[in-house]
Formats: C-alpha cells, sequence, structure tokens
C-alpha cells in the first residue's frame, strides 16, 4: 500500500514539474512577408534559435514566414495592437505614417553600405523614439542591398524615363516617377513579375536581390548599377511582450539581435554580389550609369530630400546632421 502511495506521490510530482516548465516557458509568434528562402528570413531563423539556446528553451519564438501569419501591410499593426509579439517590416513603405522610417529610402543620400550603417546610427534615436511611442521594441534592423534601376531599354539621362510604366513601392519611388516624368504604377513584389510579363510595367528602382528572386532579367535587359539608396527591414517586439520577460532574458533576446544585426548586414553585402552574378548569368546587361544620368540623378535626389527635410522638421535635420558629422 506505502508502495502505491509512493507511486502516485512520484508521478503526481513529476506531472506538477512538468507542468510547471510548462507553464514557465513563453511563446511568441514572429510574422514577416518574406519567403524562409530569403536572406532576411535565414537570419531570423538564426535569431529564433540563439534565442532558445540561450534561455534554454524559455522563451520559444515561432517564425511565420511568406505572410502567413499576417500580411506585408499588416504586419507593423499586429505587433502595435499584440495580435503578434514580433514582426518585420520595410521602413520605406511607412513612410506615409512618420518621415523617420523615410531616411534610408533617400535617393543617392548614400551610396555604400559603410555610409548606410552611419546613416542608420544618426536615425536610430529618432526610430527608437518613434517605435516606443507606437509600444514597440527596435530589436534589429537589416539592409537590403542597393538599389539599382531596371528598364527593357537602354538609358543615358533622366529624359530616357519618361513616359515609362515605373512601378513604385513607396513615396519616395512614386516622387522619383513623379519627377523624371513616368508613369508610376503600384505594384507589390508578389505580383511583379506578372506586370512584366503583361507590359503593366517598362522600368523600376528595386534591389540586385530582388532583381535576381524575381527574374527581372526574363523582361527586361538592362541594370544600371546606380546603387541610389540603401533601404533596410526592421525587426520589432511588441512593448508589452518584452517588458514581461525576466531581466536575463531580455538581456539574451538583445545579445542575440546585436548577432543578427551584424550578420544581416554582412550577409546583404554578399547577397549583392551573388545576385548581380544571377543578373548577368540570366543574360541581362549589368551597366554602370553615364555622367548625364549621375548628374539627372543627383538633382532628382537633391529635389526628394529637399521635400523630406520640409515635411521631417527639425527631427529629420537633426539626423542628417548627425549623418553628416559621423562621415
Amino acid at each position: 500500500m506505502q508502495r502505491r502511495i509512493f507511486c502516485a506521490t512520484a508521478t503526481l510530482v513529476a506531472s506538477l514539474g512538468f507542468a510547471g516548465t510548462g507553464m514557465a516557458q513563453t511563446k511568441w509568434d514572429f510574422a514577416t512577408a518574406y519567403a524562409a528562402s530569403n536572406f532576411h528570413s535565414k537570419n531570423n531563423e538564426q535569431f529564433v534559435k540563439d534565442v532558445d539556446a540561450a534561455t534554454q528553451g524559455k522563451l520559444k519564438i515561432t517564425p511565420h514566414f511568406g505572410a502567413s501569419l499576417f500580411k506585408m501591410p499588416e504586419i507593423k499593426r499586429a505587433v502595435q495592437t499584440g495580435n503578434a509579439q514580433m514582426g518585420e517590416f520595410f521602413m520605406v513603405s511607412f513612410q506615409n505614417e512618420s518621415q523617420i522610417f523615410g531616411v534610408d529610402g533617400l535617393p543617392f543620400l548614400v551610396n555604400n553600405y559603410d555610409d548606410a550603417f552611419k546613416l542608420y546610427q544618426a536615425q536610430k534615436p529618432a526610430l527608437q523614439k518613434l517605435l516606443d511611442k507606437q509600444g514597440q521594441v527596435l530589436l534589429y534592423a537589416v539592409a537590403w542591398p542597393p538599389q539599382g534601376i531596371y528598364t527593357k531599354k537602354p538609358i543615358n539621362s533622366a529624359a530616357d524615363l519618361k513616359g515609362m510604366k515605373w512601378r513604385v513601392y513607396s513615396p519616395t519611388t512614386a516622387r522619383i516617377g513623379e519627377l523624371v516624368g513616368a508613369q508610376p504604377a503600384t505594384i507589390q513584389e508578389a505580383e511583379l513579375s506578372q506586370a512584366l510579363a503583361t507590359g503593366v510595367v517598362e522600368g523600376l528602382i528595386t534591389s540586385s536581390a530582388t532583381g535576381a528572386d524575381n527574374k527581372l532579367f526574363e523582361n527586361l535587359k538592362y541594370y544600371y548599377n546606380v546603387q541610389a539608396w540603401i533601404p533596410k527591414n526592421a525587426v520589432v517586439v511588441s512593448k508589452k511582450a518584452f517588458g514581461a520577460l525576466s531581466k536575463p532574458e531580455q538581456d539574451a533576446v538583445l545579445k542575440a539581435a546585436a548577432v543578427a544585426e551584424a550578420r544581416g548586414w554582412m550577409e546583404s553585402r554578399e547577397v549583392d554580389a551573388r545576385s548581380i552574378a544571377t543578373l548577368k548569368a540570366g543574360g541581362m546587361q549589368v551597366l554602370e550609369a553615364s555622367p548625364q544620368l549621375k548628374a539627372d540623378l543627383v538633382k532628382v535626389g537633391d529635389a526628394v530630400v529637399k521635400e523630406w527635410l520640409d515635411k521631417a522638421g527639425p527631427e529629420g535635420k537633426a539626423v542628417l546632421d548627425a549623418f553628416k558629422t559621423a562621415k
């Protein structure tokens, strides 16, 4: 009889211990719009593994790739409302919400990764302040490869872009289209291949990686490596969810985030080189801009930056001033 009582007690203690472990585990959903094969997604996946290891499984983060949890425009809001604990969003797409999100989309402000990272550091305090007001914590931000111009026909000046059906994905790309006299058309990346195949789009500015991933060489023949700007994805967590973690768990998340940011920027450089090689292998002519095209684009960039400063006010000026000082 005593043996039965002992066994029953041991079983109960074991089950309670297991339940206690289960209750102590925190679970987060991580929403992202990119395919699992994308370099941003692979970086995010490694971040999740690093957090799991550092917290010994106490914080379990489940990544949801390919907009399977929320569509791209919905992810940022989902984190703000607590419908997802973590999310990744393309910052320049939210410039109409706040000009601070559009800093890294300003054309020809930077043309290499080193300057792009300096611009990020200048932007970061204002970005963190903005996200904090929105109930979010910035974990890390990773750059896309530089943006170049894809066209069906060769271009030697901005005048050659006039009347071209021009794909846009942000206020800046739309404004550039207007300034050069192109015909802007808002096309999401998932619809890009069809838009090109049907003639809805004849030219666009996007990264080498997007060009390679979407096989733009099947419909467009020229890629001008103008390095117009180097935009970023931001990975954020709900302030409430982050605040509910223990101090050691918070530290583990922040440490893994810092590693993910450094790793992501390095990978972006490598992806750019691989993507340009893919474009060439697909038959696309990868060219540098002519002196005239460069001069025309700088004028367009100056106009866009001035307009941005008018909207961004003193906060925007402070960001650009800090960037100029860092250079």
